[in-house]
């Protein structure tokens, strides 16, 4: 009997070992198909591949409407205008509704900023989402795509023109690059005259990193304070990489012409591979055919259950 009983033993503890082999084998091949399934937000997009994409962001050919508001925008948006804009925000009555109701309230606003589309902000909100949608990417993809403008909510709420809210955005504080779009309006601004701000480092310190540096006012606000980023973090269960194309998807000057370098760390190259696996939706999606918003409205409302409770504060 003793003897059966060591072989039963042997064999039980040998059932164990090739069991628990079988296990980590099985429990590898999952987190596997997790990370595969995880990274096809940032395949690259598909519905644009047939899109004349050089007709896009055409700022030398814009008409006037776009010039004098870029030219308004980089005259006035100075250091001392953000810190008092992020006080103003910070201390004032929010609003409260739900996303929907959000995106209903931009449908009078057409862009000045933007050479490439007047339809009002809805459609461009919808047309981003659905094409994310067509290309397969994950619902949480899809509703970044339908809420990442919403920050222009601050022209409807508090602003002194569109100046203030919409556009490329930029750094603050420092020498504003040659990269930004009509680089040449900056010269009446009375920050490319100051000792510390028109130096290339400026109030900061070389690979401060994103998170410690100012961004140009505007609805996409991504730098201290509050801002629509920080309005949707704390009232939503979008990842990390939704987050950050919200937060940086108007930063071109960095996502697209490789501005800032001097300033950005390891955290802010994560950040740029999700803007720009955004950035083609939002910028090639851009169309003169409208949407039939209340189609869509089902299925978004939907996506929105499930990542929003049904009223934020805004």
């Amino acid at each position: 009997m003793p003897a059966l009983t060591n072989t039963t033993n042997a064999t039980q503890v040998a059932t164990k070992k090739r069991d628990g082999r079988e296990f980590d084998e099985i429990s590898d091949a999952v987190d596997d198909v997790n990370v595969q399934m995880l990274k096809l937000w940032d395949d690259e997009s598909e519905f644009d591949a047939e899109k004349d994409k050089a007709r896009f962001r055409q700022y030398d050919d814009a008409c006037d409407r776009v010039k004098n508001f870029y030219k308004e925008q980089h005259e006035k948006q100075t250091v001392a205008f953000n810190i008092q804009a992020r006080v103003n925000f910070k201390s004032r009555r929010r609003a409260r509704m739900g996303i929907w109701e959000a995106m209903e309230m931009l449908n009078t606003l057409v862009d000045e900023s933007d050479p490439d589309t007047s339809l009002s902000q809805i459609e461009h909100l919808l047309q981003t989402a659905e094409a994310i949608r067509r290309d397969g990417k994950p619902d949480w993809m899809q509703v970044t795509g339908l809420v990442h403008d919403l920050g222009k909510l601050l022209f409807l709420f508090e602003s002194e023109g569109q100046w203030d809210v919409v556009g490329d955005t930029f750094v603050v504080g420092c020498q504003f690059s040659d990269k930004i779009i009509y680089p040449e309006t900056f010269g009446a601004n009375p920050d490319s005259h100051d000792r510390i701000y028109s130096t290339e480092n400026g109030i900061y310190q070389p690979h401060c990193g994103l998170d410690n540096v100012m961004l140009s006012w505007g609805h996409d606000e991504a730098s201290r304070g509050y801002s629509i980023y920080h309005v949707l973090k704390g009232q939503s269960s979008l990842p990390e990489e939704a987050l950050a194309m919200i937060r940086y998807h108007s930063f071109y000057p960095w996502h697209r012409e490789g501005a800032y370098s001097h300033l950005t760390n390891e955290k802010d190259k994560r950040a740029l591979a999700a803007v720009r696996a955004f950035n083609p939706y939002d910028l090639y999606s851009k169309s003169d055919d409208p949407v039939d918003a209340e189609a869509l409205r089902p299925y978004y409302e939907r996506l929105i259950a499930k990542f929003f409770p049904p009223v934020l504060d805004w």
